[in-house]
C-alpha cells in the first residue's frame, strides 16, 4: 500500500480553507496534518473536509493560537494527545493506522507544533525561548518518540528550528536568530538522536544543497533574495526509512493569494 502524507503550518485553517481544498483536490494526500489551526475543535470546518473525501479527523484545537489537526481519508485504529512543559497549549496530536486502514503494520504518526520562541534568543530575559528549550528537551526524553527495532513510526509538523547550515538563508546571520541558533538547533538534534528518527529531507537532499519551506511575511516580496527557513520536518522511524519514495516541498503555494508563511512538505510511503 502506498500512503502519501502532508505536513502543513496552514495559519489558520478557517481563513484559509480554501487554500487547503485547492492542496488537497489537486495534491490528493492520504492524510493531512495541520498545525497552528487557532481554533476550537467545534469551530473546525469539518463538512468541508468530509466533501473533499477526507471523514476521519483528529483534533487538538484552541481559541485563536496554536491547534493540531489530522485529516485522513482513512480511518484511524486510535488518537492520543500529549502535553509538555505543563501547558495545555494545543501542540500535538498523534494517531495510529492499522487493520481499519488495511495496514498489516501498525503506523503511528505524531503532529507536532513546537513553540516559535520569540524574538529574544535568551531563556533568561524571554519566556517564550525558555518554553521552546524546555519543549525541545520533553521531546527528546519523551519515551513514545523512541520507535525502536520494527516500530513504524512518523513524526511531522512545524518544529519551528532550521537545524542546519543550509536550512536557512544565511547561516552567519542568522546564527543569533531565534529558530537558528546553536542552542536550538542542538536540542532539535538531539531529539532527533534520541529517536533513532531519520529527516527525510535531509536524507534525500544534499546538505550542500538550500532547503526552505516558510519564508516571512516582513518581506514585501518573498522571492526577492528568497531568504527562506526549512521548519518544518518529516521524521521516519528507521524501520520506515527504505519505505521513502517520493519527498516534495511544494514551495510555489508561497505565492498564492492570501498563504500562510508556510508551504505543505509531502512524502510517500510504500507501507
Amino acid at each position: 500500500m502506498r500512503l502519501s502524507l502532508t505536513t502543513w503550518n496552514i495559519n489558520s485553517v478557517r481563513l484559509r480553507i480554501d487554500l487547503v481544498a485547492k492542496f488537497l483536490k489537486s495534491a490528493r494526500p492520504d492524510v493531512l496534518c495541520l498545525q497552528e489551526t487557532k481554533c476550537i475543535d467545534d469551530a473546525f470546518p469539518l463538512k468541508r473536509f468530509k466533501r473533499l473525501g477526507y471523514e476521519h479527523v483528529a483534533l487538538n484545537g484552541q481559541k485563536g493560537y496554536h491547534g493540531v489537526a489530522i485529516v485522513s481519508k482513512i480511518p484511524f485504529e486510535s488518537k492520543d494527545i500529549r502535553t509538555f512543559c505543563d501547558k495545555v497549549d494545543s501542540r500535538h496530536i498523534s494517531v495510529s493506522f492499522g487493520e481499519k486502514a488495511k495496514i498489516e503494520k501498525l503506523l503511528v504518526l505524531h503532529n507536532f507544533y513546537v513553540p516559535a520562541g520569540g524574538d529574544i534568543p535568551d531563556p533568561a530575559l524571554n519566556e517564550k525561548f525558555d518554553h521552546k528549550l524546555r519543549f525541545l528537551d520533553e521531546m527528546k526524553a519523551c519515551e513514545p518518540l523512541h520507535p525502536r527495532g520494527e516500530d513504524r513510526h512518523i513524526l511531522v509538523g512545524d518544529l519551528n528550528v532550521a537545524p542546519h547550515e543550509n536550512d536557512v538563508w544565511s547561516h552567519k546571520q542568522l546564527l543569533k536568530v531565534v529558530s537558528h541558533t546553536p542552542v536550538e538547533t542542538e536540542k532539535l538534534k538531539a531529539a532527533l538522536a534520541a529517536g533513532e528518527w531519520v529527516d527525510v529531507a535531509r536524507e534525500r537532499i544534499p546538505m550542500s544543497e538550500k532547503v526552505y519551506t516558510w519564508w516571512s511575511y516582513r518581506a514585501a516580496d518573498w522571492t526577492v533574495g528568497d531568504r527562506g527557513r526549512r521548519l518544518d520536518h518529516i521524521w521516519v522511524s528507521r524501520a520506515l526509512k527504505d519505505a521513502v519514495s517520493d519527498f516534495k516541498i511544494l514551495r510555489d503555494a508561497r505565492g498564492w493569494e492570501r498563504p500562510s508563511d508556510h508551504v505543505p512538505v509531502t512524502v510517500t510511503l510504500d507501507v
